[in-house]
């Protein structure tokens, strides 16, 4: 058998193991759900014990089901999500529940930070423009809402630093999830003392910080045990699954660009060194000491147009289920009956605040254009082409700061519906091209295993791995229409901040 490496993706909504041969061929997969707790508007928490099992579980079940002896596995290498913050004590327990990437409790603390401090010059150090969703602002939250745990605290970490010091008993946390933290100086690629001092923390209190592909061994023994591997299989670091992403879509090499729409969405592009923003709309995080991965993710991609299902496709929803059908395909099949920017009607879907290129937590969601003709379907194409005019706010910004790209590979949900991928290809006026698998951050971080490991000398070997499934050429009369469309959807965001920080302020009072 070939060399075999198990790349696990710990998500936002669950953990998935997939082992891999070195010619990408996948053997078996496992995943598993967790619970999202929202106990009050903008909280995101989660219990990492959860987590915790649901990793120690999908492990143990693909190494059953692939058939492999422990000394078989060649390694095991993590993705995982950015920006959570868990707070324990010395002996590595959780004193509460993580906040993950969509907590925005933080905002107040953000806002602060934005008047006491030059914000470029916080972003300049580190890549990350102020918002609520790093953990910057999320330790601050605790030191001011929660001094109690503050005071006990040993330890601020992320989901993977808290899984590694259950196997290994030590806190590490790789590069690409530090440089996610707003707190991380890419210039002098350590902990910021002055950041610091801002959270009123000393560097023990974080992390060190190693390579993405940093190796481990000596796990614990009962838990190898556990989990069906050697005690002694390499664990390599892995980066965060935003990263991860580009090196599974095998975009590495420059001028690459991946545009990821799921739940949220996401651009981004590979580079050789850091690069920042002037007008700091975009984030540089890091993927080797080669690689940099310089992008901007979206709040609201495919939960826009799960809102539109929720709230007026019940019967969608009942005849698709009783067929057996997907809810979404009626409701692509309705955007397509009508025309180029749904007869006037245009969406801003920034139903939960926004972040890149704006990095504006107050923004709402707008239905601008709305006349006595327009009905649901007009309603389903507007929500569809509101995303993409989101995604190509993020897209210029991108080009602004690393050049014209050449390809566009795109994943995520959205590219189950051949009219949304067409949709995008003809607002972005550019190629599309739609992967097959293997694609995503589990693949990525297998990838990245390899290449710690040394089979294989270069990431870019990863392209030798990928298939391309289909290419979407625009179609330029409505690109055009779009231009114009997209002009006006830019004026109505500029246009409603003194709205947005408004309609916000009233909802935190009289709630």
């Amino acid at each position: 058998m070939k060399q075999a490496i198990m790349g696990v993706d710990i998500g936002t909504t669950g953990c998935r193991a997939v082992i891999f041969r070195q010619d990408g061929q996948c053997i078996v997969s496992n995943s598993l759900e967790y619970p999202l707790y929202t106990p009050q508007a903008a909280w995101a928490e989660q219990d990492a014990e959860e987590i915790y099992q649901a990793f120690m579980t999908v492990v143990r079940l693909s190494m059953q089901e692939s058939g492999l002896k422990p000394e078989e596995l060649s390694g095991i290498c993590f993705s995982s999500v950015m920006h959570s913050v868990l707070p324990v004590n010395e002996e590595g327990k959780a004193l509460h529940n993580m906040l993950i990437w969509a907590d925005s409790r933080s905002q107040i603390y953000t806002e602060k930070l934005q008047q006491q401090h030059d914000s470029k010059t916080l972003y300049l150090k580190t890549g990350c423009p102020l918002h609520p969703m790093y953990p910057l602002s999320k330790i601050l939250w605790f030191k001011q809402e929660r001094a109690n745990i503050f005071a006990k605290t040993a330890k601020f970490i992320g989901i993977k630093e808290y899984i590694c010091y259950r196997l290994f008993g030590k806190f590490v946390v790789d590069k690409s999830v530090a440089t996610a933290t707003a707190i991380y100086n890419l210039e002098k690629a350590d902990w910021d003392e002055d950041l610091l001092q801002i959270l009123g923390i000393s560097r023990n209190m974080l992390s060190e910080v190693k390579p993405t592909t940093h190796i481990e061994q000596g796990m614990q023994p009962e838990i190898a045990e556990k989990l069906g591997v050697s005690a002694n299989t390499p664990i390599i670091l892995g980066a965060s699954d935003g990263i991860l992403s580009n090196l599974g879509a095998g975009a590495v090499n420059p001028g690459q660009v991946t545009a990821m729409v799921g739940t949220s969405g996401a651009i981004r592009m590979v580079t050789d060194r850091p690069q920042v923003d002037e007008q700091m709309r975009t984030w540089c995080y890091n993927m080797t000491e080669n690689h940099w991965v310089i992008g901007g993710a979206i709040n609201n991609g495919g939960i826009s147009l799960r809102w539109v299902r929720d709230k007026f496709a019940a019967m969608e929803q009942y005849v698709a289920d009783k067929a057996g059908h997907d809810t979404y395909e009626i409701l692509s099949k309705y955007a397509e009956e009508k025309p180029v920017g749904s007869d006037g009607l245009i969406m801003l879907p920034f139903f939960s605040g926004e972040r890149a290129p704006y990095y504006n937590a107050n923004a709402r969601g707008v239905l601008f254009g709305l006349n006595l003709n327009h009905g649901k379907r007009h309603l389903v194409r507007a929500t569809m082409e509101g995303v993409m005019y989101s995604m190509l706010s993020v897209f210029r910004a991108l080009e602004d700061v690393t050049g014209k790209s050449n390809e566009i590979r795109v994943s995520g949900s959205f590219t189950r519906s051949p009219f949304w991928v067409q949709l995008m290809a003809d607002v972005f006026g550019r190629e599309i091209t739609v992967l097959g698998e293997p694609e995503g951050a589990a693949f990525g971080a297998a990838v990245l295993g390899f290449f710690a490991l040394g089979a294989i000398e270069d990431i870019t070997e990863v392209n030798d791995l990928i298939k391309i499934k289909k290419r979407y050429q625009p179609n330029f009369i409505n690109h055009e229409r779009y231009a114009k469309l997209f002009a006006i959807y830019e004026r109505i965001y500029w246009n409603l901040q003194n709205e947005f920080e408004e309609i916000a302020k009233i909802q935190r009072e009289w709630h």
